[in-house]
């Protein structure tokens, strides 16, 4: 195998070469197996080999010193390039200076030339023109004009210019000597003014934007120019306004104008600002003062509506205004433009608003009762309405006669609606229409009108029926309605809530009647929850007085029959209709009630209910028969009272069942029941008094487990 510099190249690796060495050699590699193999042969192959790689190795040296010689000689010509180029350079840059400094110099030379040409020309042109002028003067003087520039109506450009600077010195002359060509001269630039301007609206109606600008600009020096703006602004709103809604029509025709006033104006903000201001002292305060006056005396409704939405609208298109150049200031200047409409308007407002409110929330509630053919009962008031109602609320006796309201709670969640959505419509006008001073007091008005007229003379009122509606605790079969007022309450009182949180917080949340609102909240609130707290609470005491009166049908022979063997019963029927009884009132009360309210109410009932059970039962005398049906009603107590679902209640049955467990337990085995779980805490007197009940007390001698 000859050694050549490609055999080498990467990737290279020197196992493999002498291995495909060995290969190649005849008698070197495996094939042919041991016998066929020549040591001899293969190292004379690899000393041959290695004098190639020799040679090999000389020949890549002497061409790699070649190349060496050959890149020193490179290197060193290309240096002595960059030297050359180095020398070449920096001569080009002493010239480049050399040049720059001759530049400056000239253009020194012609800056000085031209400010001493500049010194010459001024004065002369001055001169020129001082003295076309005193020409001009003299035709004024003379009193007949006879150049071109005065006759030529193509020429009005270059004349307005001359007679504005003939203007402007014939101000300076004195009267006396010079009174007849001064009146020329303004005869003559108050003619070519009106002459400006007529040119200027007959390109506007033919649309020359060209034609006015260059009017304009005239007009500008002249004393004219505003007419002329004033002229252009009457124009602009000539059938802009062919539709009922005024305010649209202002957006769009202020948006086609103001990429107008750009093009012929010099200064279009001043132009755009004019417009705006014209159309809001005219078209807009006419419009205004049109739809409010008419009802400002005879529909105060229909006033408060067209007031807010003509104020929002307004305000809206302000809004939409600002997206042009009015100047620096344009968020005043608007906001100015608005007050000056609605300023008398806004300063009645609220003393309307107020008014307003309170007729109609008077109406409101006067409808609904007239619809009840109901006549409002006055409340008493004063020194001894508060002693009746510290009597009431202290001693929970029902004061003067009870009404029969035939089941009337007199609250209307309709009423309440209307109420809540007109004080609604009155925060949404006083946000928008109150300053923002006054807004907070203002909002906290209102809401002192709300309570009056919902919490006091609607809520309030249904209260006091509804209190004076329960009847006495010893009435029999009474219908008792107050929960359902208690409904209703909590229902209207939510509404209530959540308008507060909804509408009116936002409008106090940051200023110092949100506090005051807060304690006038939690004042009603209290207010309320004292009479409905009495209310309940009475109306648990009629629960529990049907309940007695029930039970008062109880026979003493339920619990001590006079045939021992021939009790068919699973329970007696007082014991039937109290459970009747109380599971509908449970119902109800978990029907009026919600939260947390309904476990509590509930809780007071189960806990009367006990007691008045626990009483019931230590009237009678039980024999071993009837202290089993005692057990068997007891049972059925407390598989009602599991309706009530409070723990409480079911634990005071569960020990009460537990009592009556001793009135048929055997004589010898009462002190072990006695001392049982559920009684095993009891008072042993409570104890012997239920043993005691037992028919077979005495005879039995159980008194002396006692003892």
């Amino acid at each position: 195998m000859a050694a050549t510099a490609q055999l080498f190249e990467e990737p290279f690796d020197a196992d493999e070469y002498i291995e495909r060495l060995a290969w190649r050699t005849p008698g070197g590699g495996s094939k042919g197996g041991a016998e066929a193999f020549d040591p001899k042969r293969l190292l004379e192959e690899f000393e041959n080999h290695i004098e190639e790689l020799k040679q090999l190795d000389e020949r890549i040296q002497r061409r790699v010193e070649k190349l060496e010689q050959q890149c020193h000689r490179e290197a060193k010509e290309f240096a002595r390039k960059v030297q050359d180029l180095q020398r070449s350079n920096q001569v080009a840059f002493q010239h480049f200076q050399e040049l720059d400094e001759h530049i400056s110099y000239v253009a020194t030379k012609v800056c000085h030339l031209g400010d001493q040409l500049e010194g010459v020309n001024t004065p002369r042109q001055r001169a020129v023109e001082a003295q076309r002028l005193m020409t001009y003067f003299n035709e004024f003087l003379d009193g007949e004009l006879r150049s071109d520039v005065f006759n030529n109506p193509d020429k009005i450009k270059e004349a307005a210019d001359i007679i504005q600077k003939l203007h402007l010195i014939a101000q300076e002359l004195p009267f006396d000597r010079f009174a007849d060509v001064k009146a020329k001269i303004a005869s003559k630039y108050h003619d070519l003014e009106r002459q400006l301007i007529q040119e200027f609206t007959a390109a506007q109606r033919r649309g020359e934007i060209g034609r006015m600008r260059e009017v304009a600009a005239v007009l500008l020096h002249f004393k004219g120019y505003a007419h002329c703006v004033d002229v252009y602004i009457k124009q602009c709103q000539e059938g802009a306004y062919v539709r009922s809604d005024v305010f649209e029509d202002t957006a769009i025709l202020c948006q086609r104008v103001n990429k107008q006033v750009g093009e012929v104006f010099c200064s279009p903000e001043t132009v755009m600002a004019k417009l705006i201001q014209n159309i809001f002292e005219n078209k807009l305060q006419a419009h205004v003062r049109e739809k409010l006056e008419e009802t400002r005396r005879s529909d105060s409704e229909q006033y408060l509506k067209n007031l807010y939405d003509l104020y929002t609208r307004t305000t809206t298109l302000a809004t939409k205004l600002t997206e042009f150049n009015l100047g620096s200031d344009k968020h005043t200047f608007l906001s100015k433009l608005i007050k000056n409409i609605f300023f008398s308007h806004l300063e009645s407002y609220m003393d309307m608003e107020r008014e307003y409110l309170r007729t109609r929330s008077a109406m409101i509630l006067q409808r609904y009762y007239d619809s009840k053919n109901h006549q409002k009962r006055p409340l008493g008031t004063g020194s001894i309405q508060e002693l009746k109602e510290r009597i009431r609320q202290r001693t929970n006796l029902p004061l003067g006669p009870s009404i029969d309201t035939h089941g009337e709670t007199f609250l209307s969640q309709e009423v309440v609606v209307n109420l809540l959505q007109e004080t609604r419509h009155a925060f949404e006008r006083c946000h928008r229409l109150s300053d923002p001073s006054d807004l907070p007091k203002n909002a906290f008005s209102i809401f002192l009108l709300l309570v009056e007229h919902l919490c006091v003379d609607h809520i309030d009122y249904a209260l006091e029926i509804g209190l004076s509606a329960i009847p006495s605790s010893d009435a029999k079969n009474a219908n008792l309605y107050f929960l359902d007022v208690v409904q209703q309450a909590n229902t209207i009182f939510h509404l209530f809530d959540k308008q507060f949180n909804d509408h009116l917080m936002p409008l106090i949340s940051s200023s110092p009647k949100l506090t005051e609102c807060l304690h006038k909240k939690k004042e009603v609130i209290e207010q309320m929850e004292v009479k409905l707290d009495t209310g309940i609470d009475r109306t648990l005491n009629c629960m529990v007085g049907q309940m007695k009166h029930i039970l008062t049908e109880q026979k003493k022979t339920d619990f001590k029959p006079e045939d021992e063997n021939n009790v068919m019963i699973q329970y007696t029927t007082a014991c039937s209709k109290v459970c009747a009884y109380v599971s509908k009132q449970v119902e109800k009360v978990r029907q009026s009630m919600d939260g947390k309210n309904v476990d509590t109410v509930l809780t007071e009932l189960g806990v009367r209910f006990h007691r008045l059970i626990h009483e019931h039962l230590q009237q009678f005398s039980y024999s071993s028969m009837g202290g089993m049906l005692a057990i068997c009603d007891v049972a059925e107590y407390r598989r009602c009272a599991k309706d009530f679902r409070v723990p409480l209640v079911l634990q005071l049955f569960d020990t009460l069942h537990a009592l009556c467990n001793l009135l048929v337990v055997a004589a010898d085995n009462l002190k072990q029941v006695c001392s049982g779980e559920q009684l095993t805490n009891l008072d042993r007197n409570l104890l012997h008094a239920f043993v005691q009940l037992r028919a077979d007390y005495r005879s039995s001698r159980l008194g002396r487990h006692f003892s």
